[in-house]
């Protein structure tokens, strides 16, 4: 999509932006180095919130691409999955802001975790498509 004379058009100009959620406190349990910190929802969303959307100076969670109630671990298991919502139904940008978030979270996490990211069921017009472009560029990019 090109625009008159501008270069690319914007699928999506004018975005809904979204409130940031504050910043987590600090436990002291937290702050102890002897007993075990379990990875959890939370320090997921911190990881990932703060991503740049490749189309507006705006984060992922001033989007509402990604939000914490989108986020399962489960430490004991070492599993973490995302779920994001694109902006729009037909988003050509989901393939890389999926890329976005699970290399951000493999470069992140220890190597035992096992990272699903996948979309919102029904928030895009060609999800499955998007989940398998995600997981073979993954592989791609890693490889490098």
């Amino acid at each position: 999509m090109v625009g008159p004379g501008l270069g690319p058009a914007l699928e999506n100009a004018n975005p809904l932006v979204f409130r940031r959620s504050g910043e987590r406190p600090v436990t002291a349990r937290e702050e102890d180095d002897d007993l075990p910190d379990a990875i959890d929802d939370r320090e997921i969303f911190d990881l990932i919130r703060s991503i740049n959307d490749p189309e507006h100076p705006l984060t992922l969670e001033e989007l509402n691409v990604v939000e914490q109630v989108r986020v399962k671990v489960n430490d004991a298991e070492s599993t973490v999955a995302v779920e994001f919502t694109p902006t729009i139904p037909h988003c050509s940008m989901a393939t890389l802001i999926g890329l976005s978030i699970k290399v951000k979270l493999i470069r992140s996490l220890p190597e035992r975790f096992k990272v699903d990211v996948h979309i919102t069921p029904g928030t895009h017009i060609s999800e499955h498509a998007v989940l398998s472009s995600t997981v073979g560029m993954t592989a791609y990019y890693l490889k490098k």
